[in-house]
């Protein structure tokens, strides 16, 4: 969509919250009926292409009706980017509006601190009534929320416990319910809004449903959906010649059997035929596509499970006549692989597993089937909430608000490359280490292959019978020209046509590090990798 240039000044005078500026913090349980209710709705590992909106392969198969609906009654982001795609991480990143370094949650173990908990003190402050129900996978209690009701850890998909505030100690208290996760959430939600929500506050809500994460486990309901469908496939699943780097595949393609998880065969001891046991002695191709199909169908049943549990919400909103006084922000805690490249799971930098959906509905402000293509990433998540609630968005938050956005106003200035970093080097899924930054036509990214002192010497995949120890892996760079090659299917790093533009970009990658406080000053090892094969 094509928009004018707007301040933030301009935007808060626009929309009516111009007590944002110069009127101080809003008293703690202050009623202001002119502020918008705020529902954060996201899925775990539920990734853009899995969204009918999105306009990917699956779209004719209608996922999700519901969602859509916020798309065509909202504003879809197309170019909405994850920092670090791990789960934990990127809830940290939503949570502080920082990157990874700057927050200290680089990986799945590190714990972030109630103190850090910012978005939710900075909306409780604001008068807001908070609420923290589903998912939460950050360690420590989410004390700041005035209610929450959490999966401990992962979770599970069948009978869930959780914890809830008021039940007991923190690592003490166990809540049982029957049912599947994605019905459970909902129930508590509703009965959230039902029993529990104070009609003369505005309300801030995480809600946070467990699916579609691996290993996903549907309700048994939806074991007819798309049963009798052949799902469509990437092409990049079968052949991609041209694809990735030595850092990915190894010199001459001696490392494609050890570098990330599959669908196919080709990994090992971690692939989703063997996961779901697709018999072993069949081709390859045809070992291939059975376990695309049943990996397909099992994690869109996990979605559609979310999407109509959305619907039965939605009615609840509209039955309470909240729905139009309310934002609601679609998305998932970071992209995920569907089979592009033979890759399962999150992780890489590859626009399926770094792409976040998001889908913002507010009718008082978003004009209905908006689209922008403004760069934007999770650090931007809580200052946009914050401005929103007319609060005060930290200092340190280190994302910026994209409000003026919804309103159909670009904001004045704004980045014009995301950075991006993982760290969890070869575990899990055997991805190495790398870092980059994407701009809206090109991405650079560079793989520096080196563990974190605390994974050195561990097992990839101790819970499995074979497994790999955590190994350096050779360095590599990968460039791709996105608006001619959208799919990432040919590496041009080596071609000289690009020469003077990946050298402008390594430079404003070195600036982004520094910027962000993500450069390896306490890792001399990885700064020495970075600074021996910089100019490769």
């Amino acid at each position: 969509m094509k928009t004018a240039k707007m301040t933030r000044r301009d935007f808060l005078r626009a929309t009516g919250a111009a007590m944002a500026l110069g009127a101080g913090s809003v008293t703690c349980g202050q009623p202001n009926t002119k502020r918008p209710n705020i529902l954060f709705i996201m899925s775990d590992d539920h990734c853009a292409q899995a969204i009918g909106a999105y306009g990917s392969r699956l779209a004719l198969l209608n996922p999700t009706p519901t969602i859509d609906r916020l798309a065509a009654e909202g504003m879809l982001f197309e170019n909405a980017f994850c920092t670090n795609s791990i789960c934990t991480p990127s809830r940290a990143t939503i949570m502080t509006g920082q990157y990874s370094q700057t927050n200290g949650v680089l990986t799945l173990d590190e714990r972030l601190a109630p103190e850090r908990h910012t978005l939710a003190i900075e909306m409780k402050k604001a008068g807001y009534q908070t609420a923290m129900i589903g998912k939460w996978h950050l360690k420590d209690e989410p004390a700041h929320f005035d209610y929450y009701k959490v999966l401990p850890g992962q979770g599970k998909y069948f009978d869930p416990e959780f914890r809830e505030k008021g039940q007991g100690p923190w690592r003490k208290n166990v809540v049982k319910h029957q049912g599947h996760s994605s019905d459970v959430i909902t129930d508590i939600a509703l009965e959230w809004f039902s029993a529990r929500r104070d009609a003369n506050r505005p309300f801030f809500m995480m809600l946070h449903y467990k699916a579609p994460h691996d290993m996903f486990d549907y309700a048994p309901r939806y074991e007819s959906y798309l049963a009798n469908v052949d799902i469509p496939e990437p092409e990049s699943l079968y052949h991609q010649p041209d694809f990735g780097s030595v850092a990915t595949r190894g010199k001459n393609d001696s490392r494609i059997r050890r570098i990330g998880t599959s669908v196919s065969k080709r990994h090992p001891y971690r692939n989703y035929g063997q996961d779901f046991d697709v018999d072993p002695n069949l081709p390859d191709k045809e070992y291939t596509h059975r376990a695309y199909q049943v990996y397909l169908k099992k994690y869109l049943r996990c979605v559609k499970g979310v999407d109509d549990n959305l619907a039965r919400l939605f009615d609840v909103l509209r039955q309470q006549q909240l729905m139009d006084n309310t934002v609601i922000l679609y998305t998932g805690d970071q992209g995920f692989m569907l089979g592009e490249h033979d890759y399962i799971d999150k992780r890489w930098m590859y626009e399926e597993s770094m792409r976040m959906p998001l889908l913002v509905r507010y009718p008082k402000m978003i004009a209905a089937g908006s689209r922008t293509d403004l760069l934007v990433n999770n650090t931007d998540f809580a200052p946009t909430m914050l401005e929103l609630a007319g609060a005060e968005v930290p200092h340190q938050m280190q994302g910026r608000s994209f409000a003026s956005m919804l309103a159909g106003r670009e904001p004045e200035t704004w980045r014009t490359a995301t950075y991006y970093r993982y760290w969890m080097h070869l575990t899990h899924h055997d991805v190495p280490a790398h870092f980059g930054i994407r701009t809206k036509r090109h991405k650079l990214m560079f793989y520096y292959g080196r563990a974190l002192p605390k994974y050195r010497g561990r097992k990839s995949m101790g819970w499995k019978p074979i497994s790999y120890p955590v190994e350096p892996t050779p360095p590599g760079w990968e460039f791709y020209d996105l608006q001619n090659d959208p799919y990432e299917l040919a590496n041009q790093y080596r071609n000289p046509r690009y020469a003077n533009l990946i050298a402008q970009l390594k430079e404003q990658l070195r600036r982004e590090r520094a910027r962000l406080n993500e450069t390896d000053d306490r890792y001399p090892d990885f700064q020495q990798v970075i600074d021996e094969h910089w100019d490769d």
